[in-house]
């Protein structure tokens, strides 16, 4: 006797879990809406776990995030809207579709060639399903940074962009200077408005640089957490905590911290 295979067996604890008169009360009061989050957090821990180089967490976190693709498929089939075959198969034509140099008799592509083979196979997709605007299809729920990112090389496509990287510098001193004149005033709506009009810039200044601005920033927060657990130990040492110390010695430790490569 053979032993079902472990995604249908995944199914059907999923199917158990959401039954109305036998499953778990929590998974049966879930929607969309309320499990979004939590896949939104699957995602970024998958991330993490790649951070971190250990195959067998990443092995978890990718079972976890598998759990939530068949949470969702789950609550739709109750609806009758489709099932979890159904995502899968279409995920499969998805790519079937898109990559004809090895599913067809299309030529074979380097990677270059590839890219812009599969942005326009996203485009007429998006023709099809009447989404004629160059920013259609891009999601309003992404990190705000990265949609900027998004957006923006979106528009790019129709050579709506600066030429090159000084020239959003340039543009970033103009926005810095916006920002400046509203200190004084100190307009909350205001200073929202002139910062997120910053921070939109730098979102394209990394696109034209060819980095994530996603990245840069985690990169930049992990950096910021070594050097402040610098501190934080080196004060420990001498008996102290942060709100017992100040800032002067604090920055002078932060300065070590820098130079010692942290």
């Amino acid at each position: 006797m053979t032993s079902e295979p472990p995604i249908t067996t995944l199914l059907n604890v999923m199917a158990a879990l959401r039954h109305p008169e036998t499953g778990c009360p929590w998974d049966r009061e879930q929607s969309f809406t309320t499990i979004a989050p939590y896949t939104i957090e699957e995602a970024y821990e998958v991330q993490s776990a790649i951070a971190t180089g250990e195959p067998e967490h990443l092995k978890d976190e990718l079972g976890d995030l598998l759990f939530q693709v068949v949470y969702h498929a789950r609550m739709a089939q109750e609806r009758g809207w489709f099932n979890f075959n159904d995502v899968a198969q279409t995920i499969t034509d998805k790519m079937v579709r898109r990559h004809p140099h090895v599913f067809g008799e299309a030529a074979a592509r380097d990677a270059n060639a590839q890219t812009t083979a599969w942005e326009a196979q996203k485009a007429a997709e998006r023709h099809a399903r009447a989404e004629s605007g160059v920013l259609d299809g891009v999601a309003a729920t992404l990190p705000a940074l990265a949609r900027a990112q998004k957006l923006t090389a979106r528009a790019a496509r129709v050579k709506f962009d600066w030429p090159n990287a000084e020239a959003v510098l340039d543009k970033l001193t103009e926005e810095t200077a916006e920002l400046r004149a509203e200190l004084e005033q100190a307009d909350p709506a205001r200073l929202q408005d002139e910062l997120g009009d910053m921070l939109f810039v730098l979102a394209n200044l990394a696109r034209k640089l060819g980095l994530s601005a996603e990245a840069c920033l985690a990169g930049a927060n992990d950096k910021f957490t070594r050097r402040f657990r610098f501190i934080e130990a080196a004060l420990a040492q001498s008996g102290k905590t942060g709100a017992e110390s100040n800032l002067e010695e604090m920055d002078t430790l932060w300065t070590q911290a820098k130079r010692s490569g942290l």
